[in-house]
Parts: structure tokens; C-alpha cells; sequence
């Protein structure tokens, strides 16, 4: 049993049996009438499952949980009481300790996603300290620690930021509720649709929520979980009943995600493996989507499924072509024309901008398909900091727009260094401070260091090398020696992001314009068989996307003198 007592809003916590008897002991305990509104985590320390829940008569609740078969196997209650909470607050708390808890791994939570809420309220942040309050008490019990890890590291880490327990913002939820409407049609047996958004935007987000969602088992007595959001839940039935009629499933629709870079889709699994309900054997690549037939494939990054050009490894590629009784010399043999073959309904998280390779599927063919599909947007920005004036004043920057105005923010850190040494000590402070923060860079230099031990870069005297490994290189290291490029970053988030502009980009001071130099870009796969209009497109896009990383801020150095003094004209 914990007291705490803050200056604001106090609050006790108690841990029960959870069993027939456990309501008459939180009526002779409760420090506060049993009645009022209170926050609970279910659990069993043998299993490692909990269940978050939030009520305003704990009585009638424990009695629904009771008869859930699963939540019956769960052996304790443990009870948040205050008598300054409301329905807002102990929303608000459920809602906080289901996504972190999820992070944490210390149980598989047995909540579905769809009752998580994010709404205003009066006096929300101090309720918020008291939520830091809260995690502090549940993570210093030492019988039953029920929560591990700092709210700072669980911010930072993957499986908070992919979680499928996230608050929607309005645009996703739109997004999700004309999906559903879409999918549970009977009339329309097949379904091919595009949710279109720029980098931050919240499109991976949304792709593991809709999994979840349309995965989890709702009983009974978690509709009252879903007040709010009971029309989510009849449409998720409508679903599950044509599909259960007219799909290649029995009992649960046969889904997958499709992710074609193997950095994030590692990444992926290992979220997966942490959610109760979903398993890593979902998020697959394009080769293994080609393998079976699903009721539906949702498609992650699909601005990077490949066509047959400038790929390595032709001879896997051809035949997964002659499988599914494609003609390799077709331009429609492609990864996009496996999906297609390969599931009934479609869905495309896509971004034209951030197709950065000539092996990408050009975005012409995407256009023939998007013809005669609907088109969802997502227009908000749910990454960085700077919100959607950071991303207009990039783009437009890029683009040597005439127009474009000073960067004025007090949100976001952006900033552009003249020495090397002074901008690696900048993102190893804001390193000490948040954590992930990492070097990124264009293809400007050689990968030297994979056959020897000498440094990719030399800048001033800082020797810098390639990101060591492709597999979830984000999470791998906090060397600032060490730099990653756009495919071990791209679908990633990061703090702090300090971008190199490499000698592959310069600005012509003449005609006032930035330029690309072909002989200075060293991503061999990515400069043979194309023009150098689309080149210049390419390497605008890579250094494009992966100015998008950073949340709270943005590090630049520019190797181009001229590419330095004309970005610092916009940026003081």
C-alpha cells in the first residue's frame, strides 16, 4: 500500500485479491468513498498480463471482469484513489498507463485500442504530474513491481512510439472511421485504397492501430471501455462478418503488414512480439506477401516497393515474378502487382516525396492504380515539434522558393553550424540530455570502413564512419562518430537530428539554385539508368526526408560553403 500526497491532488494506491471478495474490501479500505471515480490495473505476476481500466462504480466493474474468462485468470487489483479525481482525470490516467505500460514490457496488457482518449480538460497538467506520481509509486513496490523503466526512456523508445494504444488525432481517427466504412462493405468484395501523407504524419501509427483493432476480441464487459467509441467497434463487426462470409479466414481476418525496408520492419517485429494479440510473424516483406493469399495487406512506406531496376539479388526477384505467372519484361512486374495478386483489400501508407531510388515503383504507376482506388489524407503532423511550418519551410528551402521567410519558431531548435567539431558537441549534449539524437547524411562519401579501419569522413579534423549495422541502426548506438543514412533512419524518430550535407549537394551563388553533383554521390544503385533531372529529384528527397526525423530539433552542417551561407540566411 502506497500514500502519496502531493500539493495538488493526493491519492493512494491499494493492491487487493481480485476475486468475488475484492469489492467489500475496497469498500472497508478506500480512503475515499468506493464510489467515486477511480483508475485499476488487473494482473498476475505468473503470467504476466495485466488490464487497465478506469470506472465510476469499481463494484459493478470487478463483477464484469469476473466473468471474462481471461481477465478471470488475472490474480490482483491494484486500485488508484483520490477524492480530487473526475471522469477526465481517470480517462486521462487509464489512457497514460495503457501506453506506457504497453512500453514498459513488464505485462501484455489484454486492452483492445479503441477507448483510449485524449481530451482537454481543466487543470490537465497538473493532473499530468500527478501521473508522474502515480508511475513513481508503481515502479518502487518490490514485491510486485508492476512498472520498470523512467517515463523519459519509455518516451524514447519503439515500442512507445509504434504503439497501437495511441490517442488518434483527429485526422487519423477520420481516417480509420472512412477505412472501416470502406472495408465493411458487402457490396464491394475487394478494396484498393491510398492514405497519402508527408513524413510525420502518423501513417505507421496508424497502420499497427488498424491491426490491432480489427484483431482484438471485445467481450462484454469491455464496451463500456468503448463509450466513446462504440461506432469503431460496430464497424470493426461489420467487417469481421463479411470477411468471415467472403474471405480466406475462419475466424479472424488473415492481415499483415508489409513493410519493404528491413531496418523498420525489424524494428516492427519486435513491437509486434510485445502486443498481446498481434505476433511478429505479421509485419513481412514483399517476397513473403507473394507467398499466401490475404483478406489484407497493409502496406507501410509502399514509395519504396521496388520495380526491377537497380536492385540486387535479380534472380529472387524473377522468380517470385514467374510464381505468380508474371512476365518479367512487363513494367507492371512488380512488387505493387504482387500485392495486388496476393490479398483481397489493399491499403497504401504512400508518399511520393520520399521515394529516394530508382529501384523505387516510379510514381506514375502508382497513379494508374490511384485512378480507379480512394484516396484518404492525412495532413497533420504528428512527429516533429515545428508542426507543419517546419515542413513547408524545408520544402520550400529545398527549393530555393524566393518568397520563403526567416525561420521563427519557439518550438523547434533548428540551427546551422560552420565547424564540425562545434556541431558534433551540440548533439552530444542534446544526447545527454533527451537521448536519441543521431548523425544522418546523404551518400557523399564512400563506405571505406566496411573492408578497413579507416574513417568514412574527415571534416575538420572528426572522423566519422557509417552506421555498423542496418538493422535497427537507431537503436544501436550513441556514437556521434558513427552516421546513418536515409535507409536506417527512414520511418524513424529521433530527438535531435544532425543532418550532413554532403559535397553531393551545393548552391550555384550564379544562378541561385541548388545543385546535385552525380560524380560526388556514391550510392551506386541509386545513379545508374536515370537522368539527371531525376537524380536531382532523388537526392532533394533524401535530404528532404531525413530533415523530417527530429522532433524537438534539427542540426545542420553543409560541406558547400555556398550551401552553408545561403541556409543561414534563412536560419539564424
Amino acid at each position: 500500500m502506497f500514500d502519496h500526497a502531493m500539493t495538488d491532488f493526493p491519492f493512494s494506491i491499494k493492491d487487493f485479491s481480485f476475486d468475488h471478495s475484492a469489492a467489500n474490501s475496497i469498500k472497508k479500505e478506500a480512503p475515499v468513498s468506493y464510489d467515486y471515480p477511480v483508475v485499476y490495473i488487473i494482473y498476475s505476476k505468473k503470467s504476466k498480463k495485466a488490464y487497465v481500466g478506469e470506472t465510476t462504480n469499481i463494484t459493478s466493474r470487478i463483477g464484469q471482469h469476473l466473468a471474462n474468462e481471461e481477465k478471470r485468470e488475472l490474480q490482483n487489483i491494484r486500485v488508484v484513489f483520490s477524492g480530487y479525481f473526475n471522469k477526465s482525470t481517470v480517462l486521462d490516467i487509464e489512457s497514460n498507463l495503457i501506453q506506457y505500460m504497453q512500453a514498459d514490457k513488464q505485462f501484455k496488457l489484454l486492452n483492445g485500442n479503441a477507448g483510449i482518449s485524449n481530451h482537454k480538460y481543466y487543470q490537465k497538467d497538473l493532473y499530468h504530474e500527478t501521473f508522474k506520481g502515480i508511475w513513481d509509486e508503481l515502479k518502487s513496490e518490490e514485491i510486485v513491481k508492476i512498472v520498470n523503466s523512467d517515463l523519459p526512456d519509455i518516451q524514447n523508445s519503439d515500442l512507445f512510439k509504434f504503439s497501437p494504444y495511441k490517442s488518434l488525432s483527429e485526422d487519423q481517427m477520420n481516417a480509420i472511421e472512412q477505412y472501416l466504412h470502406i472495408l465493411g462493405k458487402e457490396d464491394i468484395p475487394k478494396s484498393t485504397v491510398f492514405v497519402q501523407g508527408s513524413a510525420g504524419t502518423g501513417k505507421t501509427i496508424l497502420a499497427v492501430y488498424l491491426i490491432k483493432l480489427l484483431l482484438s476480441q471485445v467481450s462484454a464487459d469491455d464496451l463500456s471501455e468503448y463509450a466513446n467509441n462504440k461506432h469503431l467497434i460496430d464497424l470493426v463487426d461489420k467487417v469481421k462478418s463479411k470477411v468471415k462470409t467472403t474471405g480466406t479466414s475462419k475466424v479472424d481476418m488473415k492481415i499483415a503488414l508489409v513493410v519493404p525496408m528491413t531496418s523498420l520492419r525489424d524494428t516492427l517485429k519486435k513491437v509486434f512480439r510485445s502486443i498481446h494479440g498481434l505476433s511478429p510473424n505479421m509485419v513481412i516483406g514483399p517476397n513473403e506477401a507473394a507467398k499466401s493469399h490475404f483478406d489484407l495487406l497493409i502496406i507501410d512506406e509502399a514509395h519504396r516497393l521496388r520495380r526491377r531496376k537497380n536492385i540486387s539479388g535479380y534472380g529472387a526477384f524473377d522468380q517470385t515474378c514467374r510464381d505468380l505467372k508474371l512476365d518479367i519484361n512487363s513494367k507492371n512486374s512488380d512488387e505493387l502487382e504482387w500485392i495486388m495478386r496476393s490479398s483481397d483489400n489493399q491499403l497504401f501508407f504512400y508518399d511520393e516525396h520520399q521515394s529516394v531510388r530508382p529501384s523505387d515503383i516510379e510514381k506514375e504507376r502508382f497513379s494508374s492504380i490511384k485512378s480507379t482506388s480512394t484516396v484518404l489524407e492525412l495532413k497533420s503532423q504528428m512527429r516533429v515539434a515545428g508542426g507543419d511550418d517546419y515542413i513547408d519551410f524545408v520544402d520550400r528551402l529545398l527549393k530555393v522558393d524566393k518568397s520563403l521567410q526567416p525561420w521563427k519558431s519557439n518550438n523547434y531548435d533548428l540551427e546551422v553550424f560552420a565547424d564540425m567539431p562545434a556541431f558534433i558537441k551540440a548533439l552530444e549534449i542534446k544526447e545527454n540530455e533527451f537521448g536519441l539524437c543521431r548523425v544522418i547524411s546523404g551518400y557523399s562519401w564512400e563506405w571505406v570502413s566496411r573492408k578497413s579501419s579507416e574513417p568514412d569522413v574527415k571534416i575538420d579534423g572528426v572522423e566519422l564512419f557509417w552506421n555498423r549495422t542496418n538493422k535497427d541502426w537507431v537503436n544501436s548506438t550513441t556514437d556521434m562518430a558513427e552516421m546513418g543514412c536515409i535507409h536506417t533512419t527512414q520511418g524513424y524518430d529521433l530527438n535531435y537530428a544532425g543532418i550532413i550535407f554532403g559535397s553531393d549537394i551545393i548552391y550555384n551563388k550564379e544562378l541561385q539554385k541548388i545543385e546535385v553533383v552525380k560524380g560526388n554521390y556514391y550510392d551506386r544503385n541509386g545513379r545508374v539508368g536515370i537522368t539527371d533531372d531525376q537524380l536531382h529529384d532523388y537526392i532533394i528527397n533524401i535530404y528532404k526526408t531525413i530533415m523530417y526525423r527530429g522532433i524537438k530539433g534539427t542540426y545542420i552542417y553543409c560541406y558547400n560553403e555556398n550551401l552553408r551561407e545561403y541556409f543561414r540566411g534563412f536560419i539564424s
